[in-house]
């Protein structure tokens, strides 16, 4: 099973990005000190076996799914490696959004009016969550959400945008899933294919269930769910170039 896996869908269809050489480029372009600093501090190169890769677990959860239009409430992370988790060294912040919540959203992730009242701005904080992140590749379970929401939310206060490789939880089950495909029977009965979101995924990993929607937790959720796709679809082995993107 892992020699197919490897061979089909574990290696990348399109060329891996060189995120050491880039990150040289940003470092030398960065106007800003933290930004540059963050640069500095560099990233693995892509034919670094994953169990040597240094990793952050990350989440955010959000007034809503655009990034131009909605804000980070809060932001979870843990930082860990292929066997072990540092959950001593996990951080969690609730940040104050731009603009007001709406019902809609506080009932989504149980973040109140008077916790972003008392809160500070991420700009407040954004020196810390850099330096939890220096050094470490993000494992998110949808990239477009923390990469993207990051990005806009650093154009708004520090003027400049942020680049930084990620592994996508969700996008490695999506692979594996696309592998296995549908039977005849099951399009015929029109059976809906399996769910990639992370509760679901963890469930086919018989990993314990975790109420969502809480930054931290879901930071945790991603980096378990990491753990155990590379043990039943990857080996130790695999360069992170084949995870990343």
């Amino acid at each position: 099973m892992f020699k197919l896996f490897q061979k089909d869908i574990g290696q990348r269809v399109t060329p891996s990005p060189d995120w050491p050489g880039r990150f040289g480029e940003l470092a030398l372009n960065a106007q800003n000190p933290l930004l540059r600093s963050f640069y500095d501090a560099g990233t693995v190169a892509g034919n670094t076996p994953i169990n040597n890769v240094p990793l952050v677990g990350l989440d955010f959860e959000t007034t809503g799914l655009d990034p131009n239009t909605h804000s980070i409430v809060s932001i979870g992370l843990v930082p860990f490696s292929y066997n072990r988790i540092m959950l001593r060294e996990s951080q969690h912040w609730v940040v104050r959004p731009i603009l007001p919540l709406h019902r809609d959203s506080v009932t989504f992730h149980g973040i109140t009016h008077s916790e972003v009242r008392q809160a500070p701005d991420l700009g407040q904080v954004i020196e810390e969550v850099l330096q939890a992140l220096e050094g470490r590749v993000a494992v998110v379970h949808h990239r477009a959400i923390e990469r993207q929401f990051l990005d806009i939310a650093l154009k708004w206060r520090l003027k400049e945008g942020i680049e930084f490789p990620v592994i996508d939880t969700m996008e490695l089950e999506s692979r594996w899933h696309r592998h296995q495909g549908q039977s005849f029977k099951d399009r015929l009965l029109g059976k809906k294919p399996p769910s990639i979101r992370l509760a679901e995924s963890r469930r086919r990993y018989n990993l314990p269930y975790y109420a969502p929607h809480h930054a931290l937790t879901d930071a945790v959720a991603s980096a378990e769910l990491l753990m155990a796709q590379i043990q039943h679809h990857f080996s130790p082995e695999t360069p992170v170039s084949e995870l990343w993107d």
